[in-house]
């Protein structure tokens, strides 16, 4: 993929996305968006990386967390929710034997504002998890994914105020 040239004629398809991974030596790579956006991907030294960047799985998660917490803060300021703050925290369990894939996923997100609705902010996260993060949505055909919520009061690093929880 040319760089300067698939950002000048970069069109948003909506089914269709392409990306291009280029081996830099080792086990070190370099992923460039259709958009022009471009990340180092490396493997553990024991693996022959360089630790030079994000191992593949790792990716993959911050993808994810990335995806539904773009619907959960766009639910939620659509809803009119006071939310200054969504911080996703995800920890995932991987099999042991190869192919090392994830087992088990758990989705905390940790919203802050004055005055959230803990109802609001459920139904946000529920509505991410089963309907609109196409991320969450693909890995739950082959792990169990699990979310659930704590709210924190007023300015970042406030005091928590509620919390809850969705299968």
């Amino acid at each position: 993929m040319q760089a300067a040239r698939g950002r000048a004629a970069y069109k948003l398809r909506d089914n269709h996305m392409k990306v291009s991974i280029k081996w830099i030596d080792g086990v070190s790579f370099v992923g460039e968006s259709e958009t022009g956006h471009a990340v180092v991907l490396d493997g553990a030294l024991e693996n022959g990386g360089r630790n030079i960047g994000m191992r593949p799985m790792e990716m993959l998660l911050i993808g994810m967390g990335a995806c539904t917490s773009f619907d959960v803060v766009t639910i939620l300021k659509k809803a009119r929710q006071p939310i200054v703050d969504c911080i996703a925290e995800i920890d995932a369990i991987r099999a042991d034997e190869i192919p090392k894939v994830f087992t088990k996923i758990h989705v905390h997100f940790v919203i802050t504002g004055t005055g959230l609705n803990a109802l609001q902010v459920e139904r946000a996260v529920k509505l991410s998890a089963e309907k609109y993060c196409s991320a969450s949505i693909m890995l739950s055909k082959a792990c169990e994914i699990t979310h659930d919520f704590e709210i924190k009061s007023g300015e970042i690093q406030c005091g928590e105020t509620g919390s809850g929880g969705i299968q």
